[in-house]
């Protein structure tokens, strides 16, 4: 089992820390259902700090690659991850209050026990495609032709009943 490392997120930013690693992609659990293939391992980086106005922030990167699951052709897609988010820290009140509109970078809760590792999985579960493919030629699927590779169309059917 992988120690998942926490932090007081407040504390975090205030002093400007920094926490970085590597996961296995087993580890994040939440993220084995749009892969392929859950082998691996992703790089991180966590840095703290505060903006112009004294607002705490957390940046956060994420690299690597991870196997997606083609929606053509249901085989395995080499993806990768190069994630870099800025987080703004707010507290329960100023998250209900906040505009979208008003504020350039996404906000997130402030917690005294802040789960890196979550926080990691849900920024890339973010940034992940909603129906990852292969490259137009480069898909296992039959990219449109019947199983003699002869071009098909879904109204090939309808072209036959017009002429009868």
């Amino acid at each position: 089992m992988y120690a998942r490392p926490l932090i007081d997120s407040l504390d975090f930013a205030r002093n400007g820390r920094r926490i970085s690693g590597e996961v296995p992609i087993t580890e994040l659990s939440r993220l084995q259902d749009v892969l392929d293939n859950p082998q691996g391992v992703l790089s991180y980086t966590v840095h703290g700090g505060l903006d112009k106005r004294g607002d705490c922030f957390l940046d956060v990167e994420v690299a690597g690659r991870c196997q997606l699951r083609c929606q053509r052709c249901l085989q395995g897609l080499d993806y990768p991850v190069q994630l870099h988010a800025r987080l703004m820290l707010r507290d329960q009140t100023s998250l209900d209050a906040l505009d979208d509109e008003e504020d350039e970078f996404d906000s997130i809760l402030a917690e005294a026990q802040l789960d890196v590792l979550s926080l990691l999985e849900e920024e890339i579960l973010l940034s992940l495609p909603i129906a990852p493919k292969h490259e137009l030629g480069a898909c296992q699927a039959a990219d449109g032709k019947n199983l003699l590779g002869e071009e098909s169309s879904p109204f090939a059917v309808l072209a036959k009943l017009k002429r009868n």
